[in-house]
């Protein structure tokens, strides 16, 4: 008999990629996925923390996920964790952790913890280069399908924590990105949303540029429209404007 499996999400677009994504590989491992409100072996909230209320609804619904089925395993993934680890280690109702850049790693994780292994499953977010590499075959959606195509935030504006529980700039391969795209076209997928905590900063950090990306997404065949997450103004320069 297989296990259950419940997600909840909060949060931006990259985290509803990134949930996509997890709800993929657990499927895939044979799990079955069920609403959060019904009895689930296991419960996995995707975790904000862009506003103390985020922080809330967040300490909400794994209180709630306790409570629905108090054997059941509570997993507190992404944002929240990453920024106030201790907090979220300590809540009664919280089974595991696992922060940002290790959500790939869902279900090795979850295996091993279910085995008597548990592993430490949050890293320093604020340094590492590395690009957690994930891939969407498909979505609930069946024409549209976000694509993460970057993470992180070098910006440090005062009221935000982002960069700290994002860490820095790191751009996704555009060979990787333009294999996804061909993949979810291949699929029938006709729009792609391209998204990222910090958009207008895509390639900063490999000499690569978020309207260069663009160009080569344009050029998957079965790709009818392209979408853009939120941009900062300022990169929409005129030259930017005129490629459009």
């Amino acid at each position: 008999m297989s296990r259950k499996a419940a997600f909840h999400n909060l949060g931006c677009k990259v985290n509803s990629y990134e949930m996509d994504v997890m709800l993929q590989e657990l499927k895939n491992k044979g799990y079955e996925i069920v609403p959060f409100e019904e009895k689930a072996d296991i419960y996995i909230v995707n975790t904000c923390t862009v506003t103390n209320i985020a922080d809330r609804k967040s300490r909400q619904m794994l209180h709630k996920a306790k409570k629905t089925n108090p054997e059941g395993i509570v997993v507190a993934v992404g944002c929240y964790v990453q920024s106030d680890t201790q907090g979220a280690r300590e809540d009664d109702a919280v089974d595991l952790i696992i922060g940002n850049n290790k959500k790939k790693d869902l279900v090795s994780i979850l295996e091993n913890y279910m085995n008597g292994v548990e592993e430490e499953a949050v890293i320093d977010i604020n340094h590492t280069d590395e690009y957690e590499e994930m891939k969407l075959t498909g979505t609930q959606e069946h024409t549209r399908a976000y694509i993460k195509i970057q993470d992180g935030c070098n910006q440090f504006c005062s009221y935000c924590l982002i960069p700290y529980a994002r860490g820095r700039v790191r751009s996704r391969k555009a060979e990787d990105v333009l294999e996804e795209v061909r993949r979810l076209a291949g699929h029938g997928f006709k729009e792609v949303v391209l998204t990222g905590i910090h958009l207008s900063s895509y390639g900063i950090d490999t000499g690569d540029s978020l309207l260069h990306l663009i160009g080569l997404v344009h050029g998957v065949e079965g790709i009818e429209r392209i979408r853009l997450g939120s941009l900062e103004p300022r990169i929409v320069t005129e030259d930017f404007a005129k490629a459009l």
